[in-house]
């Protein structure tokens, strides 16, 4: 597949690395010099410089070929135009990264395929949600779910005392429906087989059917069973939005931010929520407003350092559960180190978005994991892909992937080796990056790739 990509940011930077990766075909507009010469130097992608928005841009017969234009400059207006350009030249598909509420709400959306934009993503509302979902799952550090819910991942750090430690997999008992998929381990990801252990501190990956993951959190036991206070630091756009999410489901909010018109704004359209205009790093506040008995503390400012900061002073006062925004994923390993529970990257969540849409239509969903240590993919079994109608023994899967359930006829299967992949099977596939091209092709419609 061709794809042009509009804009050289980050995550414009690391679409064009997943994709260059699994060979296909890229090309990265670029205006500013400097972020243009960082593509160019680091990736095998072609790159030109210019505005992505310009109608005589897109005249250029190599951008007229692509199969599809994703923009993702800092300017809403930018990547809109951007594609409403690319699709009067001929792109077949469009993406555009879109921050402004007044483009991205619901009514909002037919106007936006009018003008040609196939899909808007708005990285801050995926971060909202996706810290709604671990907040309502309280034993969990990340909760991904698939086949419209029926399957569920979810990832815990193992204490010391936990009866699944220094057991062999093969060994270990599991509530039925349940997989080990992944283990982090010091900031490694493994693929395991049935030889290898869980020890303490571990990250475990589990996925299974939807009820059994459920009995699975009760042998994770956390102070309280239901998420009921929430403390917000940072009233931007993620927290705005995660704010009247919580609220929606009944969670007492406070936020706290050090910008007046942020906070009176927010205040606005809270109904119950608490905005509380003060900085987040004063130990006097925090300790005021009962800091130590919220249930979790959200660092969402604009500055990794800061959040990480406010994330340990929370700790020390006994917030039990921290989540902190990253805007370098590549901190990521270190502020878990330290002692931070949670640490998400709206970048990498939002190119996990848009590399399912790159990716082949029978690829459902993609989660990237830890930083994008590795992926979580939900893919539908074609008729013609070279795994059907095999059991997964002689399916040829590369090391360092696995399987972690199969969906048929809308129930749940935890496979093993003699288990058959059937057209139609909604599989959940782990890897690790290096290994995700591979995996792709084994399941590729032979047939729709022609």
């Amino acid at each position: 597949m061709r794809v042009v990509i509009v804009g050289a940011g980050k995550v414009g930077y690391i679409l064009a690395q997943y994709l260059s990766q699994e060979d296909h075909e890229v090309i990265v507009i670029e205006k500013n010099d400097e972020r243009r010469a960082i593509v160019q130097n680091s990736l095998d992608v072609m790159t030109i410089a210019g505005n992505g928005a310009s109608p005589a841009m897109l005249l250029d017969s190599e951008i007229r070929k692509a199969d599809l234009m994703v923009a993702v400059t800092d300017s809403d207006e930018v990547n809109m135009i951007a594609c409403m350009s690319a699709k009067h030249a001929g792109i077949k598909r469009t993406i555009a990264r879109v921050r402004n509420q007044e483009y991205a709400e619901k009514d909002k959306l037919k106007f936006n395929e009018s003008l040609g934009i196939d899909l808007t993503i708005n990285p801050e509302m995926v971060t909202a949600l996706e810290i709604s979902r671990i907040l309502l799952t309280p034993a969990a550090l990340d909760v991904e779910d698939f086949a419209d819910g029926r399957v569920r991942m979810l990832e815990v750090k193992i204490p010391n005392d936990s009866k699944f430690t220094n057991i062999a997999l093969s060994q270990l008992t599991l509530p039925q429906q349940v997989l080990v998929a992944g283990i982090l381990r010091q900031d490694r990801m493994l693929i395991p087989n049935g030889n290898d252990i869980i020890l303490p501190h571990d990250c475990v990956f589990f996925v299974g059917e939807h009820s059994a993951i459920k009995k699975l959190e009760m042998h994770f036991p956390v102070r309280k069973s239901k998420v009921e206070r929430v403390m917000i630091i940072g009233a931007g756009r993620i927290g705005r939005h995660l704010a009247l999410i919580l609220e929606n489901v009944g969670i007492s909010v406070k936020v706290v931010d050090k910008d007046r018109n942020r906070c009176q704004e927010l205040a606005e359209i809270l109904n119950d929520g608490l905005v509380l205009c003060g900085e987040g790093t004063d130990i006097d506040l925090l300790m005021g407003e009962g800091v130590g008995e919220s249930d979790a503390v959200i660092c969402l400012t604009d500055d990794d350092k800061l959040n990480l900061l406010i994330a340990l002073i929370a700790k020390h006062l006994g917030a039990p559960k921290t989540f902190v925004r990253v805007g370098r994923s590549d901190y990521t390993s270190l502020m878990e180190q330290v002692g931070v529970d949670v640490v998400l990257s709206p970048r990498v969540l939002t190119a996990g978005v848009i590399l399912r849409q790159v990716r082949r239509s029978d690829i459902v969903s993609i989660s990237l994991l830890e930083g994008a240590k590795a992926e979580a993919m939900e893919i539908i079994v074609a008729s013609t892909s070279p795994v059907a109608h095999r059991k997964l023994k002689e399916a040829k899967l590369p090391r360092n992937s696995l399987i972690g359930c199969i969906v048929r006829d809308k129930k749940a299967i935890i496979p093993n080796g003699d288990t058959s992949l059937e057209p139609g099977d909604r599989v959940i596939v782990f890897a690790l990056p290096d290994t995700v091209p591979t995996v792709v092709k084994l399941f590729e419609n032979k047939l729709g790739s022609k």
